[in-house]
């Protein structure tokens, strides 16, 4: 199956760009720190070898957009993140995360926020939701500045079931 690359966007201070396997190491930098996975869905990583079927799995659908957060100061890839769409309930999810020297800086905002853009420019979006555990005060001031709501109180488990968490649905109608 060929591949379906987003198109490379940038905003004041970072290129947002698809990821590769290239990618891994520095990926890993923030993938495999305890302090940025803590509520993240996948498990800690342990090696680079945890995300090669990840990488390998991405841009299959034009619809599940995904980028890497490249810091153009230093430029160093600081993150990833995208928009994915979920046809059962017409909606479209964000997702985020960046290495842990970057928090607090505005740079998940920036980048969802050049991501929401250019995916409301190409598709008919008409809902935008997002999902954090109730103790990730971070990512729900992300949402919050997106212009996110609360939606819903809901829950989610790591893809490897260690571990369930309390979470909040916000959501931004369009």
């Amino acid at each position: 199956m060929s591949k379906i690359y987003p198109p490379v966007l940038e905003t004041e201070r970072l290129v947002l760009r698809p990821l590769t396997s290239e990618d891994l190491d520095a990926i890993f930098k923030w993938a495999g720190d305890p302090r940025v996975n803590k509520y993240m869905i996948y498990p800690l990583w342990k090696s680079t070898k945890d995300g090669v079927d990840w990488i390998n799995s991405m841009y299959e659908d034009e619809k599940n957009v995904d980028y890497g957060f490249v810091y153009k100061e230093t430029g160093e890839l600081i993150g990833s993140g995208g928009i994915y769409y979920h046809e059962d309930i017409d909606t479209w999810r964000i997702g985020y995360n960046l290495a842990h020297d970057y928090w607090k800086k505005g740079l998940a905002v920036e980048a969802a926020s050049k991501i929401i853009e250019y995916v409301c420019g190409k598709f008919d979006v008409h809902v935008i939701d997002g999902e954090f555990c109730v103790d990730n005060y971070g990512s729900r001031r992300v949402m919050e500045k997106l212009g996110m709501s609360f939606y819903e109180d809901c829950e989610y488990t790591k893809l490897d079931g260690s571990e369930t968490f309390k979470a909040k649905m916000y959501r931004k109608v369009l």
